[in-house]
């Protein structure tokens, strides 16, 4: 990958992303690490729709509750790895240890030992490796890259993602059949193991940059006040050390980070809000599941498509346009609006509608706006503070959302003014949106002071 402006390589991602020279060669490796991970993503995720089933409706909300259980066994086990290792060792030995689990989960399931109980630890297991693995990949982007840059890069980097959640899903249909099911999780692991791979690529790229003080991939603006090239250098080859909890108590500390958590639980109360409404209206509106698949698989498409388009031309100049805050209170408004819709009009094609672009205002603006309010932290919060917010908190809200949302149908609340209430929730989660975009600007321009 030529590091070249010059290059047609060059030229082309300068019109889509705003990308300089230097960066170039990191840009694409961090591309192409985000295409792989979500595309071995994408090839588990059919199978574990199908361990859910295997593993019995009825116990769902267990096992999202059981998830959360191993999300909070797990975080700390994490911050101890990230502890004493250095990142050019931890980043792949997370992702290797997913494989080895890949590797135990396929031999059970092709020698059929105790099925249903190994569906339930699959779908589990699944959850986990979502959350940690995107986790990790994006704590890597905000070490690597600054404020600044972020707000030019994270778009298109985000765009791998979504090329990889398409690639995933039609390398699946193309050879489930003559593979079988099972064996899916052989080309999963090949997959995962290829972003290993371009990881490793990254950080050569990323330590080169840092060592001749190049702008790709320096972290120029995370360390502390006045700290040299060198000094860059030298800190991926370094353990975070600090506490194995740490990041609870960071979170605990800093009122930014617990901003963030308040903006991703509420997120994820929206989210989960919406996933049930949607439930109750499809159940409704067919009884036939070709058909309720077909709709989500609609949905799907939709959604890939405009992500990419958005991703690849408008998300880092809409970002740098207009700034963090308003790009993460987009997502928001699209909530508050849309529920104050479905409240009015409970029909498929609202809850269709309002899907497809609430994720598209997630996947392609919203989300990468929220990963830069991290460029911003030290590299211990990235990893492990961050760690924190996107596997604990999410997952946490996600169990807290389902048993609330069962609560008040329970106490005989309709979908409609449940979608009613949820509007001002909305409106407040907008407001976090434009303070934390503040805080945010406010710490890029100290940290700028303090490097120069």
């Amino acid at each position: 990958m030529a590091n070249d402006g010059g290059t047609t390589a060059g030229r082309w991602l300068a019109r889509l992303a705003a990308v300089r020279p230097a960066e170039i060669q990191a840009l694409g490796w961090s591309f192409a690490y985000f295409f792989c991970l979500l595309a071995a993503y994408y090839v588990l995720r059919p199978l574990r729709d199908e361990m859910a089933i295997a593993g019995g409706v009825r116990n769902l909300p267990w096992l999202f509750t059981a998830t959360f259980v191993v999300m909070l066994a797990a975080v700390p086990l994490f911050g101890a790895v990230v502890a004493w290792l250095p990142r050019r060792r931890f980043i792949p030995l997370v992702y290797h240890f997913f494989v080895a689990n890949i590797a135990v989960f396929w031999l059970l399931l092709t020698y059929d030992v105790g099925r249903q109980d190994v569906a339930r630890v699959f779908f589990v297991w699944i959850s986990v490796f979502n959350l940690f693995a995107v986790s990790v990949f994006w704590s890597f982007m905000a070490d690597l890259f600054s404020s600044e840059q972020g707000k030019r890069l994270f778009g298109f980097i985000a765009a791998g993602g979504s090329a990889g959640a398409l690639f995933g899903p039609a390398l699946t249909v193309w050879l489930a059949q003559p593979l079988g099911p099972v064996n899916l999780l052989i080309l999963a692991a090949l997959l995962l193991e290829a972003s290993v791979l371009c990881a490793y690529r990254l950080e050569n790229a990323a330590v080169r940059s840092e060592t001749t003080g190049a702008a790709a991939g320096a972290p120029s603006d995370s360390d502390a006040a006045g700290s040299g090239n060198a000094k860059r250098a030298a800190q991926p080859a370094e353990g975070l050390g600090g506490s194995w909890i740490a990041g609870i108590a960071m979170i605990l500390r800093s009122p930014y980070l617990a901003g963030i958590a308040l903006w991703v639980f509420l997120l994820s109360l929206a989210g989960t809000f919406l996933y049930f409404e949607q439930a109750n209206i499809v159940a409704q509106a067919s009884d036939d599941p070709a058909v309720r698949t077909r709709i989500f698989a609609g949905i799907d498409l939709v959604v890939a498509i405009l992500t990419i388009a958005v991703q690849c031309v408008a998300t880092g100049r809409l970002i740098a346009r207009f700034g963090v805050g308003p790009a993460a209170g987009f997502l928001p408004i699209v909530f508050g609006v849309g529920f104050a819709v479905l409240a009015f009009a409970p029909v498929l094609l609202v809850v269709i509608g309002m899907q497809a672009v609430q994720r598209t205002a997630n996947f392609a603006l919203s989300n990468p706006a929220r990963e830069i309010l991290f460029t911003v932290l030290q590299r211990e919060e990235k990893y492990k503070a961050k760690n924190v917010i996107d596997i604990v908190v999410f997952r946490g809200a996600d169990a807290l959302s389902g048993w609330l949302f069962a609560m008040l149908r329970a106490a005989g609340l309709e979908i409609q003014a449940i979608a009613l209430a949820t509007v001002p929730v909305a409106a407040l989660w907008c407001g976090l949106a434009l303070a934390l975009g503040r805080a945010h600007e406010r710490r890029a321009r100290l940290r700028k002071m303090g490097s120069e």
